[in-house]
């Protein structure tokens, strides 16, 4: 997990600083936002000179994906105190959601909440550490080094182990096609299209078994 999410940060660092966003602002941005695709979508729309409505409009897009993952996990973090919960919804990431929801699933005993935080702190670190250093060694690395295809690739790694029936692996394809061909539309709902039918799709396939 963690040797993807280095790539990942990495480039959002460098191309933070390619559009003009200072050294200290990229930074801060992995500490408050802490989302790696919707950092790479504002630096890009901010690259573009976007309105701030438009980039605040895109982030929240993208990242409506973590209300979903909140109401997964509700059922197995919603008796922490509130603290607790306030400190998982910040450390909430896709890597942190995936390999959480796998374990709790299974009804293993374990100490969730403590689970949780050694998957989605080290992610913290790496990311905001990668962060770091794209923003302040990214202009001496060679302009051709192509760091990009490791985001894809560390989205596919989370999905592929959770495709474990015909429902999921339905939800997959669909959304995927639909977040394709809706990629035109603006402001990114094309992810949010994308994942809209992914899910109506697993859904109404998992509701006529018996």
């Amino acid at each position: 997990m963690l040797l993807g999410i280095a790539p990942f940060g990495l480039v959002s660092g460098v191309a933070a600083v390619s559009v003009g966003i200072g050294d200290l602002p990229a930074l801060a941005m992995s500490f408050v936002v802490f989302a790696g695709s919707a950092q790479v979508a504002a630096v890009a729309l901010i690259g573009l000179s976007a309105p701030l409505g438009v980039i605040l409009l895109s982030t929240t897009l993208i990242n409506l994906r973590m209300m979903m993952y909140s109401a997964s996990l509700a059922p197995y973090l919603s008796h922490l105190s509130l603290p607790k919960r306030v400190l998982a919804s910040y450390l909430l990431v896709d890597q942190a959601y995936a390999f959480s929801v796998l374990r709790f699933s299974r009804g293993e005993r374990l100490e969730r909440f403590w689970y949780y935080l050694g998957v989605s702190v080290p992610a913290w670190i790496v990311w905001v550490g990668a962060t770091a250093v794209g923003v302040f060694v990214g202009a001496r690395l060679p302009a051709g080094l192509g760091l990009e295809f490791t985001i894809p690739l560390s989205f596919l790694a989370l999905l592929v182990p959770v495709l474990t029936d015909r429902a999921s692996v339905v939800a997959a394809v669909v959304g995927g096609l639909v977040a394709v061909l809706a990629h035109p539309l603006p402001n990114n709902l094309g992810l949010l299209a994308g994942a809209l039918a992914g899910i109506l799709a697993g859904v109404s396939l998992e509701s006529r078994r018996p």
